[in-house]
């Protein structure tokens, strides 16, 4: 399997630095080109990798697309000429031997559109790594988590996730995924700028009936949160804002207009959340979210009835058929192994 590992670097010159020596020595020239996509950057990013990386390959973009987009632009420069890109975070620091388990398992199994590894934490490094875990999944009102981390529980890892698993999306922090397929769906939706694209991508996927998967087998660090802080007012909003739009484009008909009315009261339960926790900008950040969703909904529409006209698996079976938010905070079950697990109807 040809493969392109594409890292789409925004003036993170230290994180090349510290991270880009490890994809290089640890990934052989015969498994992979290594591609290093510049946003437009305005720190030394473009000097360091000149001086320090002359065998990576530099798809310079015009400007900061965002991670979406960003993305967009820069496979489409390498469009044709391999089978699947690896899509890596510039913050990840990959050990010997972390790719061949990935493209091998691809090719032994056509029906599988993407996958993802293990993720731990690179600053607790028995830790899952909030981002990806050991697989990302969703509930019934569009909440994302993981094996291996629910909200703010993230778990120590030892070994209890170590099956290849069917999961719902795949992180985008280290995303493996047929060049085909990529493009068959449209690739990530530049509109969303940064956050949940990666399960807006997946989800489509899955529904016309491909496979997700994490193989364990395969582990890399990632920092995490190397763009924007959790507690950012930014990221609340694209976080809020990108979830309704990726339940809009992605759910039938039949469950759409129960969902979202549900999603306005958990919505003013999360911002009254902020609010006690003196967090003012995130309070109004999820408020902005939904009144420019609304704004801008419209603009999705084609997008949704492409969607649901090409869909051929609902439900989807690795889509959590209850809330999480019950089983987490009023039945106590704080870790996948835990969740009652059945797929909505």
């Amino acid at each position: 399997m040809k493969t392109a590992i594409v890292i789409l670097n925004w003036n993170g010159a230290s994180m090349l630095r510290r991270f880009l020596p490890t994809v290089v020595a640890n990934t052989p020239q015969t498994e992979a080109r290594i591609i290093v996509a510049d946003n437009g950057s305005t720190d030394d990013s473009m000097a360091v990798l000149a001086s320090d990386f002359p065998s990576v390959e530099v798809i310079p973009l015009d400007q900061n697309y965002g991670f979406a987009e960003g993305y967009n632009q820069a496979l489409k420069r390498v469009r044709g000429e391999v089978d699947a890109y690896l899509l890596l975070n510039s913050d990840v620091e990959t050990p010997p031997g972390w790719l061949a388990p990935l493209t091998d398992y691809m090719e032994r199994h056509p029906d599988v559109a993407a996958c993802q590894p293990k993720l731990r934490a690179e600053h607790t490094r028995s830790q899952f790594e909030y981002a990806g875990a050991a697989g990302g999944f969703i509930d019934a009102w569009g909440y994302p988590f993981c094996r291996g981390r629910i909200f703010d529980t993230v778990e120590t890892d030892m070994g209890q996730y170590d099956t290849v698993a069917d999961i719902f999306w795949a992180t985008g922090a280290a995303l493996l995924i047929r060049a085909k397929c990529y493009w068959e769906v449209g690739g990530l939706d530049g509109r969303f700028f940064a956050h949940q694209e990666e399960i807006d991508l997946c989800w489509r996927l899955r529904a016309r009936g491909v496979r997700l998967v994490c193989i364990p087998q395969s582990v890399v660090y990632h920092v995490g949160g190397g763009t924007l802080p959790k507690e950012n007012p930014r990221k609340t909003y694209l976080n809020f804002r990108n979830n309704l739009l990726l339940l809009y484009k992605n759910l039938p008909e039949s469950r759409l207009r129960k969902v979202m009315f549900v999603r306005w009261w958990l919505d003013l339960l999360a911002s009254l959340a902020f609010l006690l926790k003196g967090e003012h900008r995130s309070f109004l950040a999820v408020w902005q979210a939904r009144r420019d969703y609304h704004r801008i909904r419209r603009g999705f529409r084609g997008d949704r009835e492409a969607n649901l006209a090409s869909t051929v698996v609902d439900p989807i079976p690795e889509m959590y058929a209850g809330s999480l938010l019950a089983a987490y905070h009023l039945r106590r079950q704080k870790t996948f192994d835990r969740l009652l697990f059945q797929s909505a109807e």
